[in-house]
């Protein structure tokens, strides 16, 4: 019998968790500078805006994704990680789906993210292509960034 995938609201307190968060801070690091990385830090994805996810198989971390919301109906897409064990098993899209529904249900409108640009984040951005992204401007808080990629979608 497979094992069912499942997604859980998480507190960001369990070593699997902090430890992929820590994999994913260091790999936007490692893919542009400092100044152009815009993830959140775990005080941020612990902020009253910020709903954060993991997503478990077998009882194993697979993967991660939240949710900000930023007003106006309108939401961004933060942290999406998957734990190496797990690439290519269509984690990124299961979390990706879960946040779109839960943005929906919360009666946002418009769904943005921000990634980076370098070749490293190509599967990224054919992930949120596949999903109805687009490229857009640079929104909330953001400004343009050639280190930069601004994608949206209408829910």
């Amino acid at each position: 019998m497979r094992e069912a995938w499942r997604i859980v609201v998480d507190d960001l307190s369990g070593a699997p968790i902090r430890a992929l968060l820590e994999r994913h801070f260091a790999g936007m690091l490692a893919n542009s500078p400092a100044g152009s990385c815009h993830f959140l830090d775990f005080e941020g994805l612990n902020a009253p805006d910020v709903t954060f996810w993991s997503i478990h198989k077998a009882g194993e971390l697979a993967g991660c994704g939240a949710l900000k919301i930023l007003g106006d109906a309108h939401g961004e897409i933060k942290s999406m990680r998957t734990a190496d064990a797990f690439l290519r098993q269509g984690v990124a899209a299961r979390m990706l789906v879960h946040i779109v529904g839960e943005a929906r249900d919360r009666g946002l409108e418009r769904l943005s993210l921000e990634t980076g640009s370098s070749p490293a984040f190509e599967p990224a951005l054919a992930l949120y292509r596949n999903h109805g992204f687009e490229d857009c401007e640079p929104f909330a808080d953001y400004r343009p960034d050639s280190f930069s990629r601004f994608m949206t979608r209408q829910l």
